[in-house]
């Protein structure tokens, strides 16, 4: 079949021709169907067809005896041979007009341009065309059966490779784990070596410790029986100590009889010639003797066998003394037997006369140097332990709030002791006002009204017993501010003796706590020298004397008249002064005829070296003013008093080293009698006060 040759020869020169080498779409017959259209209506002339007349048309009639050449080759058919159509100028820029393409355009691109025509198919091209589709499908058939194959052997493949790698790495796990094996084993053998190791070492540790430790044990015992015996040396010199100072004591007793029978005995008015005012000032000097070796002992500890000694000698004197005086009594008897009466009678007029105008040696108050003595009178006494038996009683009726385990009623008695001692604490000289807001704070408190107390209301009808609580810590409160703000600061003085008198005139027991707190802690405001009783610890004493005792040692002389100036000048305070804003037409409860029976009953009594010095300088300087205005020539009476016979009583009986507080009081006194007037203490509060 000719035809069928033609077809495979046709193919073969397509294949190896250019167009044979271009890659064609398989769906181009689906993309393509305007194509086909194209190709199977009938021809039209395109309105560019006068263009291509001109300018195309001469060109190819130049070529013609080429295109004369390709037709002689063999006759064909018109169906035979594709038909060359022109493309339209519109998809060929060649020959768009838009283009300025000229004529002077060289040959190879005319031809370019005339042979880019469109080729139409024939049936055969289209048989051609299922030829090349029925070859790409079996060529496809097969690379798909080749492609299943090559999968199949890769699946296989990786089956066998995944089988090997699984057996690979349970062979890598037991070689893993055999290694892991080794390593714990290894281990455990390293371990147990230095458990061995550290065994052995802590034996010997073990047994350097024991070693170690007996020889600590035997030096502690050796310390500790070092220090027994030490104990022991302390605690027998402390007994040797306190059996002198109680010898001292007793020895100070009887020195203080012997000087209270040498006083009675002077007392003898019937006998004017002789003086026996040298015995008395002797006798005094002598108390005040061992007085001073009594506070210097509490000073330093225990007193000395020197002490002892010189005390002992005092006392041998003093008996000597008392000898001397009746032996001249006596005499002095014998003498007045021997004369007759109307001698008796001169002397007798002449002793009045001289009583009547004592000499300038004597002083103006001569009676009273001769009546002075040791004891408190009774009834102040009998006010003394009143006072002290109220306070006790206070004590014992808040005793079950003071001492209870409960947490809620703790928490009320704390609440309840700051309400109390904070306001206290808070009064300053800052202003009048401010001063006004603390005296209302507690006067609400105490009325059983509740008040802010750290963040929170606190009132006495908490618990039955909270009013007695409150009244003692208030009053024991003012009286420890005197012991150290006042102590510290003398102008604190005066706002804090102020509020106290308020609070004293609308709650009389407030104010009797405050007074038993002061005597106790300071037994000169009553004024009150306690005695020493046989059997008495030499540490109670010493409290008694208002000295502050911890681990049986006494506070230094400096520190206790620092705590006494402080307490003396409250009460010298609070006695002058009233609350600004109380009841003006009530009396004040404790008032200025209180400090004039204290000054009078102190210099009634013998002076304390140091001690009666620094209190009558305090009490003078804060309330002299006021002890002048309400009793004026009186006042100055009594200070005359002071200077003329009881300064050379305080000065027989002072050393040398203690005469600080004796000349301050002394130029204190003089400077007052010269100006004839006393000042105004410092710090005392005035009417701009009360207005800031």
């Amino acid at each position: 079949m000719p035809s069928e040759g033609r077809c495979w020869e046709t193919l073969e020169a397509l294949r190896s021709s250019d167009k044979g080498q271009l890659s064609y779409h398989r769906d181009w017959l689906l993309r393509g169907e305007d194509i086909l259209e194209e190709c199977m209506s009938l021809p039209k002339l395109s309105a560019y067809s006068g263009w291509v007349v001109d300018h195309v048309l001469p060109h190819s009639q130049e070529n013609s005896p080429l295109s004369g050449t390709s037709t002689a080759c063999g006759p064909t058919s018109a169906l035979d041979q594709p038909s060359f159509v022109p493309k339209s100028p519109i998809r060929n820029p060649a020959f768009s007009p838009a283009s300025h393409t000229a004529p002077h355009e060289t040959k190879d691109t005319r031809e370019s341009q005339n042979t880019e025509a469109m080729l139409l198919q024939s049936p055969q091209g289209i048989k051609v065309e299922g030829c090349i589709r029925m070859y790409e499908l079996v060529h496809r058939m097969k690379g798909t059966e080749g492609l299943r194959q090559w999968q199949e052997e890769q699946e296989r493949k990786v089956r066998v490779l995944s089988e090997m790698a699984s057996e690979q790495l349970k062979r890598f796990d037991e070689l893993k784990e055999l290694e892991q094996h080794k390593e714990f084993q290894d281990l455990r053998e390293v371990m147990e070596k230095s458990t061995r190791e550290a065994l052995g070492h802590q034996e010997k540790l073990k047994a350097e410790h024991q070693h170690r430790a007996k020889i600590l044990n035997l030096k502690l015992r050796e310390a500790e029986q070092q220090r027994l015996k030490q104990v022991e040396q302390e605690r027998l010199r402390k007994e040797e100590g306190q059996v002198r100072l109680r010898s001292l004591y007793a020895l100070q007793g009887e020195v203080l009889h012997l000087n209270q029978q040498l006083d009675s005995s002077t007392q003898h008015k019937d006998l004017p010639k002789i003086d026996l005012s040298a015995f008395q000032t002797r006798g005094n000097q002598l108390c005040g003797l061992v007085s001073g070796i009594i506070r210097s002992t509490s000073e330093n500890g225990f007193p000395s066998t020197e002490d002892q000694a010189m005390a002992e000698s005092a006392l041998q004197e003093m008996r000597a003394l008392l000898t001397d005086l009746q032996q001249e009594i006596s005499r002095a008897g014998e003498d007045k037997r021997r004369q007759g009466e109307k001698e008796a009678q001169v002397k007798q007029q002449e002793v009045q006369q001289r009583q009547e105008l004592p000499a300038p040696s004597q002083g103006p108050g001569r009676k009273q140097k001769e009546e002075l003595q040791v004891k408190v009178q009774d009834s102040t006494m009998q006010w003394y332990q009143q006072l002290q038996d109220a306070s006790n009683q206070c004590a014992l009726a808040f005793e079950g709030l003071a001492n209870s385990k409960d947490s809620q009623t703790k928490k009320i008695k704390m609440d309840l002791q700051k309400a109390a001692t904070i306001p206290v604490s808070q009064i300053s000289t800052i202003a009048g006002s401010k001063l006004k807001e603390i005296f209302d704070k507690i006067h609400s408190l105490l009325s059983g009204k509740p008040v802010q107390s750290a963040g929170h209301s606190v009132s006495v009808t908490l618990n039955p017993q909270a009013l007695d609580f409150v009244q003692y810590k208030l009053a024991e409160k003012f009286v420890k501010q005197g012991e150290e703000e006042v102590a510290s600061h003398h102008e604190a003085a005066f706002p804090i003796a102020v509020v106290a008198s308020g609070i004293w005139e609308l709650h009389p027991r407030v104010g009797d706590l405050i007074l038993a707190h002061l005597h106790k802690k300071c037994p000169y405001s009553v004024p009150f020298y306690p005695p020493f009783k046989e059997g008495m610890a030499l540490e109670d004493y010493q409290r008694m004397l208002g000295y502050q005792v911890k681990d049986s040692k006494v506070e230094q002389q400096d520190n206790f008249l620092k705590r006494m100036s402080g307490m003396i000048r409250l009460y010298a305070a609070i006695i002058q002064l009233r609350w600004p804003y109380g009841n003006r037409q009530d009396t004040h409860p404790h008032g200025l005829n209180h400090g004039w029976c204290w000054l009078a009953q102190i210099l009634n009594m013998e002076p304390l070296s140091d001690v009666t010095a620094t209190l009558l300088y305090d009490f003078l300087e804060v309330c002299g003013n006021a002890l002048m205005k309400q009793y004026q020539v009186q006042f100055w009476k009594m200070l005359l008093l002071i200077k003329d016979d009881y300064f050379p009583r305080i000065e027989a009986i002072t050393s040398s080293g203690q005469k600080g507080s004796f000349i301050r009081l002394k130029q204190f006194l003089e400077k007052c009698l010269q100006r004839k007037e006393i000042p105004l203490p410092k710090g005392f509060l005035t009417s701009s006060f009360w207005r800031s």
